[in-house]
């Protein structure tokens, strides 16, 4: 029990986890170059002694030992202060761990309909805080035929079901997709993917098993290419990779202890939704993060390129200091007019963080045609570091990119590479289909912003306006 070094960490991986990539079975993730850069990155999140941001990293809990403040339920604004601090500084290793605020935010509904799945919820959630383990958010079916519904399939395993009850659990089968960091945590936290209706009870599941139980296998894919990255030409790819899990359920059974759901379809939606708010939160703050580095580097080629007063690139910067304040405030106001539930948890302003987490998806492509619009081709044709270094070629690149005695024409190449990486090449690709879809697609948040704005109030005003009394 208790918090865990980053070397202990490591080593809990070794437990014959079944985990694959590129059609290869990988023995010990921590040995394969493939997970090297995620594992070094979940690592640092278990350096509780790091003084520049040891102390974020863990709370005194309600029995005076420390934990990760991954695990800490807020209960005042303060509280979620320090989540997003907390959110700034960590891995998608640990971030996904943010599973456990989902499931403790419906407890008390869950325990209307059976206190004993309440019951479990809260024993897993001190299990892994006390013993410092982390979890993921696994939720998304392949869902076959959308016309259809779960029960309809042609292959019923097309959702997760239940495919067996005893007195001593329930056996699952079928599969998850886009699982950030499955084969980095050590639970693998099962919710369903959405409502289910009475007709459909052996997919109304959820449940937490180890990554290690027999039947768990995890196919993982990244958008980093394979091998060592330059952090010259890869400035964001070669330090922050993180593998997406494919993960099946073939016949794995679950004790009742660890079983949240197993049935009861009124409570499928609830569990559900419950995750898209935590989700959509933690994407609001990647967004805030991003937009304003998307602002300096929007700054920074301008600059370079000497059209930074240039009233066409001030009106583009313009556009992007809107984006990235939009989004900030929106996060800010969020955590200021949060919510309470019936036991007293905090969490972020549902309507605010769904309406920053829509404006963020709708318009990330526009503000990164933007970036591409003022950096221009180079983006894409810069040559890499080693033609930089080369004796044949270096002196060329050194005349070419010149464009002023201020201007470095290695720190130019590095702002180019950066903008590059985040927004055109691999890690580009996925930056742009999460911020579309990770929390839910933009349809998902419209359907919450509908279902929480004061629509009443919005038709009292307008009645009122037109002289209806």
């Amino acid at each position: 029990m208790g918090l865990k070094s980053p070397g202990e960490y490591v080593e809990s991986l070794r437990d014959g986890r079944v985990t694959y990539w590129d059609g290869e079975r990988i023995d010990d993730i921590t040995t394969h170059p493939r997970f090297k850069v995620p594992i070094a990155n979940s690592a640092a999140d278990y350096a509780y002694d790091d003084p520049e941001r040891g102390g974020i990293l863990s709370y005194e809990t309600e029995t005076g030992e420390r934990a990760h403040r991954i695990f800490q339920i807020p209960r005042t604004e303060a509280d979620l202060q320090k989540r997003v601090e907390l959110m700034h500084n960590i891995s998608m290793g640990t971030a996904v761990t943010g599973v456990f605020m989902a499931l403790m935010s419906v407890k008390d509904q869950v325990a209307e309909v059976s206190p004993q799945y309440a019951e479990n919820i809260e024993r897993m959630y001190r299990y892994c805080r006390d013993n410092d383990l982390r979890g993921a958010e696994v939720i998304t079916d392949p869902k076959g035929d959308r016309k259809r519904r779960a029960h309809e399939q042609d292959d019923p395993d097309l959702y997760v079901r239940i495919v067996d009850r005893s007195n001593e659990g329930i056996t699952v089968r079928g599969a998850k997709l886009h699982i950030s960091a499955a084969s980095l945590i050590h639970e693998l936290v099962v919710m369903p993917t959405k409502g289910m209706r009475q007709d459909e009870t052996d997919y109304a599941v959820s449940f937490s098993v180890p990554v290690n139980a027999p039947g768990v296998k995890i196919i993982n894919r990244s958008f980093a290419p394979p091998g060592d990255l330059s952090s010259f030409d890869y400035p964001a790819s070669a330090k922050h990779s993180c593998p997406e899990g494919f993960v099946i359920f073939d016949d794995v059974f679950v004790p009742w202890d660890r079983v949240f759901l197993a049935g009861e379809t009124k409570l499928a939606s609830r569990l559900a939704q419950s995750l898209g708010l935590w989700e959509r939160t933690g994407g609001v703050v990647e967004a805030v993060r991003q937009s304003k580095m998307f602002v300096g580097l929007a700054q920074l080629v301008s600059e370079m390129q000497g059209k930074d007063e240039d009233p066409i690139v001030q009106a583009s910067i313009a556009e992007l200091i809107c984006y990235a304040e939009n989004l900030r405030m929106g996060l800010e106001y969020a955590c200021r007019n949060f919510e309470t539930t019936p036991t007293g948890m905090v969490h972020p302003n549902v309507l605010a963080i769904n309406t920053a987490k829509y404006y963020y998806a709708a318009n990330f492509h526009q503000m990164v045609q933007k970036l591409h619009d003022l950096g221009g081709g180079l983006v894409l044709t810069l040559p890499s570091e080693k033609d930089l270094r080369a004796e044949e070629t270096g002196h060329y690149m050194r005349k070419y990119l010149y464009t002023k005695p201020s201007v470095d024409v290695e720190t130019r190449m590095r702002v180019y590479n950066l903008i590059r990486d985040l927004t055109a090449d691999s890690l580009g690709g996925w930056n742009l289909v999460v911020a579309l879809q990770a929390g839910g697609g933009l349809t998902a948040q419209r359907f919450m912003m509908n279902r929480t704005y004061d629509m009443a109030s919005a038709r009292a005003s307008a009645l009122k306006a037109a002289g209806v009394a």
